[in-house]
């Protein structure tokens, strides 16, 4: 397949990019690299099937031939980093995923949205089914994220319901690997760090 990732530069965007190549697919790696970085994806450099375009998924998006899949995975995704980018985190929440949904429509290709376990918010229920709506605080500060990923879920939907968009979402909690910040402020990569400092483990209300 020829498979279109936004955000191919960042954390879970390389490891699906070499995921996706090992296996003989042909990657064009979008990312703007505010969050991204280059060295993630430089063993890629080079090799036939991988291909890297420094773009920012909200401005007008456009790829020449064939798409079979669109995985629209640009986003701020850490705290640390959506608080110090509110208004990006927002747009590539909205413009960006109009644009990539836009460009799977237009080649016939399956969408993929990235999406978060913060659609939950600050849950009620534990463990959240997907059919609990969530409680999330729109005007907090977490609510740019929060609410980022509950609208592009929203516009995947229309776009499957309305433009009949072969579409996929995916909400992903806490995941942690090779290649994430150490300083990325998410709970696991906090709790590894603090751990090898010999430090106290920070939780947060009653854990």
């Amino acid at each position: 397949m020829r498979i279109l990732i936004t955000g191919g530069a960042g954390f879970l965007g390389s490891h699906l990019s070499e995921l996706l190549v090992g296996q003989g697919h042909e990657v064009i790696a979008l990312d703007n690299l505010i969050t991204g970085r280059a060295e993630n994806i430089a063993h890629l450099i080079g090799n036939p099937k991988f291909s890297f375009v420094k773009y920012n998924v909200c401005d007008y998006l456009h790829v020449d031939g064939q798409l079979d899949a669109v995985m629209h995975f640009a986003s701020p995704a850490s705290p640390q980093d959506y608080l110090e980018m509110p208004i990006a985190t927002l747009k590539v929440g909205a413009l960006g995923t109009h644009k990539a949904l836009g460009l799977a429509k237009a080649k016939g290709a399956r969408f993929l949205l990235a999406s978060t376990s913060e659609v939950y918010g600050d849950p009620l229920l534990n463990p959240q089914p997907e059919t609990y709506w969530g409680n999330v605080n729109p005007i907090g500060a977490r609510g740019v994220y929060d609410e980022a990923k509950r609208f592009a879920e929203a516009m995947t939907m229309a776009y499957h319901r309305y433009h009949g968009v072969d579409t996929r979402i995916v909400r992903i909690f806490n995941t942690y690997g090779p290649r994430m910040r150490p300083k990325d402020g998410r709970v696991v990569s906090n709790f590894i760090v603090q751990a090898l400092q010999g430090k106290p483990l920070t939780v947060f209300g009653d854990g």
